[in-house]
């Protein structure tokens, strides 16, 4: 595992990542950076507690609406990205029953 830093709102957190998941989270911050400026501003900026819990709520609102209301058709890149993640949690549970 690799630590990197990503940037939510003005301010830098260092998380840990698995190895070849880098450029994932790399979007996510991308994702989270877009909304942003709104939880900031609907947090009034206080501390970075309340603003994550605006940025969370902004984003499951748009989970919840995207549930509601899924497009229609499924993307090829949503599926390549949903069977990636899937092999990785196999991969993280075969390691893991392999350690006990």
């Amino acid at each position: 595992m690799a630590d990197i830093d990503i940037s939510v709102a003005g301010r830098s957190y260092t998380v840990a990542a698995r190895e070849g998941d880098e450029t994932h989270l790399r979007h996510l911050e991308s994702i989270l950076q877009r909304h942003a400026d709104t939880a900031l501003r609907a947090s009034g900026g206080l501390n970075a507690e309340r603003t994550l819990i605006y940025l969370a709520l902004i984003l499951a609102d748009l989970l919840d609406e995207t549930e509601r209301n899924p497009p229609e058709g499924v993307s090829p890149v949503l599926l390549e990205r949903i069977a990636d993640r899937l092999e990785a949690v196999a991969a993280a549970l075969e390691e893991d029953a392999s350690e006990a």
